[in-house]
């Protein structure tokens, strides 16, 4: 559904709507993968008009999660998947889940599901070399994340 930027300001600034959702779709093409999706969480705070607040980024599946971690060396990434790799082997002898993607779920629940970034001046509040990542661990999948975009009380 697309909602155009005078819908948002006539209920969004004016104070009629509190809050908006949003839903990216993702695609990943591999068993871990991480995507910086900071530029689309960036590109709804902007549309919404918003210019104090608070957006959620989250994540509705059980083998996925989201981030906020380094988004300027790649090699961060690597590493950080490499390390859960060995906390989390995808095989272990003591697994018992029917779908043998344990390990999927234990990378996200060690994640998590969701990010809380503030808003300030219509812009998320990131330091200079974060970014958001959605986080696969059992691609290649369709996905989605939802991102709720809040208004600070006046």
């Amino acid at each position: 559904m697309k909602i155009s930027r005078a819908f948002f300001h006539k209920n969004y600034i004016k104070g009629r709507m509190k809050s908006m959702m949003h839903t990216i779709q993702l695609q990943t093409t591999k068993r871990d993968e991480w995507q910086d999706i900071t530029a689309r969480v960036e590109t709804i705070v902007e549309k919404s008009g918003i210019k104090e607040g608070n957006v959620i980024v989250y994540c509705p599946h059980t083998t996925a999660g989201i981030t906020i971690n380094e988004n300027a060396d790649p090699d961060v990434v690597r590493d950080v998947v490499m390390r859960l790799d060995e906390v989390y082997p995808w095989e272990h002898q003591k697994y018992r889940h029917a779908e043998g993607n344990t390990a999927a779920h234990l990378k996200a629940m060690t994640v998590g599901s969701s990010q809380q970034i503030i808003i300030q001046g219509n812009k998320l509040v990131l330091g200079t070399w974060q970014g958001i990542f959605f986080c696969e661990f059992d691609g290649p999948r369709d996905r989605k994340v939802h991102i709720k975009v809040f208004k600070d009380a006046d």
